[in-house]
């Protein structure tokens, strides 16, 4: 009778549970059994492990092979545990020392060849081994992955053959680093003509990490100015272009490692669905506003959406975090992602024109604007019209506007401020911070309360125009809510659906 035991890893949203796969043989007619709810790529290893450990040379035991995958309630899938099953065996059957295996971690996918074939997730899975303090051996294809934990003890190995060699990483390469790729210069704001609320709305927006709505007719800009605000962003700290790179290790996409440290810039078509926008499927992964975690999701014509999948929006806009569950499995994601949203105020597009060229019913306006439930609208920070510009402003001899590297010198000024306050951004201030950040002056707050009373805001809507005005405050380098700051806050939550048609 022979027992060994290998470490290794799952995956399980963007977490990598450890698993133990207990290898134990006996006598009795040949046969391979895996228990401890393997998926069916799972249970195909069995074939996928006897081929490459023929082809490495070994002898595949004939007798009675148990592979346990414990705990056995934990949901096992891919092929990430091919190589731990084939180490497995050979250190049941003696062929390799089984001591060997303890203080290390395997995961990778076995060709019938006995070649390494890369896995996903392997990023979680380094981070959480490094914390248990032990070795990772990972295929050499995951290699540059798995290089993005610093800290952590990563060795790639080829084929089945060279991780046996190479036991427990001694002899093996460490997981290098790919070449970081040249970060392309994003959208310049120096190519928007005009629109200089537009501008500062933005500016404000990414100082503040606020949420953006714009409406305005056809061809003002929308998508323009919204394609501009990464470059308004700082870049990426380690701790969040680690968690960005954990979500995109875990989707099933593929990790561009080489450009790990630039903020995602997401822009899904409006006909996605809601699995697509927010993550689903068996197993869960991440959807679109978890691959825009720590950076920007643009949805544009935002009436044309499902208006189910734009409710899936509502609580990752307040948490910042979004569980995926399904029969059986249940996931939970980052989704701290800074949403900029654009529409036209009709069908048409014209609604409110000076043209006059709108011909909807105001019917048809309220349906169109009925697509947006009050909730969602309510979570969005800055609620910005815009107007179509007059050719004299699209000159394209015209000099440029002010340059988005000079904007982002106040935003990373203001963010500094921010954290050095409270630790957060304001558009995270919790209840607290709001009370301590946040104090009016008595005309201040009479002021919000005479505005708010007259637009009917709810309690959500004036705290979040209190979280702009902290913003706006920032970029102007007061320690204060003043007047000026309250007035520009309370102007971007101005109602943007016209009144009828045109």
């Amino acid at each position: 009778m022979g027992l060994a035991l290998v470490h290794s890893r799952a995956r399980a949203g963007v977490h990598a549970p450890p698993v133990q796969v207990e290898v134990h043989l006996s006598g009795g007619l040949p046969s391979t059994q895996i228990v401890g709810l393997p998926a069916a790529a799972v249970r195909e290893s069995r074939d996928r492990v006897r081929a490459a450990i023929l082809c490495a040379q070994f002898e595949y035991p004939q007798r009675r092979i148990t592979i346990n995958l414990a705990p056995a309630d934990l949901p096992k899938d891919g092929g990430r545990f091919d190589l731990p099953i084939a180490l497995g065996i050979l250190a049941a059957s003696g062929q390799i020392d089984r001591e060997a295996l303890a203080g290390c971690e395997f995961l990778g996918e076995l060709g019938l060849t006995g070649e390494l074939r890369p896995v996903d997730g392997v990023l979680p899975a380094v981070l959480a081994a490094a914390r248990e303090g032990r070795r990772l051996v990972v295929p050499a294809g995951s290699g540059a992955e798995a290089a993005l934990a610093g800290g952590a003890q990563a060795y790639v190995a080829r084929t089945l053959l060279e991780a046996c060699a190479g036991l427990g990483g001694r002899n093996l390469p460490r997981a290098e680093a790919g070449a970081v790729a040249v970060p392309e210069a994003p959208p310049d704001m120096a190519d928007v003509r005009g629109q200089a609320q537009a501008r500062r709305a933005l500016e404000v927006a990414a100082a503040g990490g606020h949420h953006v709505l714009m409406s305005g007719p056809p061809g003002c800009g929308k998508t323009l100015l919204a394609s501009r605000l990464p470059g308004l962003l700082p870049e990426a700290s380690e701790a969040e272009a680690l968690e960005t790179a954990a979500v995109a290790s875990t989707s099933g996409r593929g990790l561009d490692a080489a450009r790990w440290r630039q903020r995602p810039w997401r822009s899904p078509h409006h006909g996605a669905s809601a699995v697509a926008l927010a993550g689903g499927g068996s197993p869960p992964r991440p959807g679109e506003i978890s691959l825009a975690h720590n950076g920007v999701l643009f949805l544009d014509e935002l009436p044309e959406w499902s208006r189910a999948t734009l409710e899936m929006l509502r609580e990752p806009l307040e948490s910042g975090r979004i569980t995926v569950s399904r029969a059986g499995r249940s996931a939970e994601f980052p989704a701290r992602f800074q949403l900029v949203a654009a529409m036209n105020p009709c069908p048409c597009g014209w609604a409110g024109d000076p043209s006059a060229r709108c011909r909807c019913t105001p019917d048809r306006i309220l349906r169109y604007w009925g697509r947006l439930s009050g909730p969602l609208l309510d979570r969005i920070d800055l609620h910005l019209a815009m107007a179509r510009l007059p050719p004299a402003q699209l000159r394209t001899d015209a000099p440029p506007g002010e340059s988005s590297w000079t904007i982002r010198l106040r935003v990373e000024a203001a963010r500094a401020r921010q954290l050095q306050r409270s630790g957060v951004l304001n558009a995270h201030l919790d209840a607290a911070g709001l009370a301590s950040h946040c104090r009016l002056a008595e005309s201040e707050q009479y002021l919000l309360e005479s505005v708010g009373e007259r637009l009917q805001l709810t309690a959500r809507s004036l705290h979040r125009v209190l979280r702009v005005a902290r913003t706006i405050a920032d970029l102007d380098g007061e320690d204060g809510i003043g007047g000026a700051h309250l007035a520009e806050a309370l102007g971007y939550r101005m109602p943007l659906a016209p009144p009828g048609g045109g």
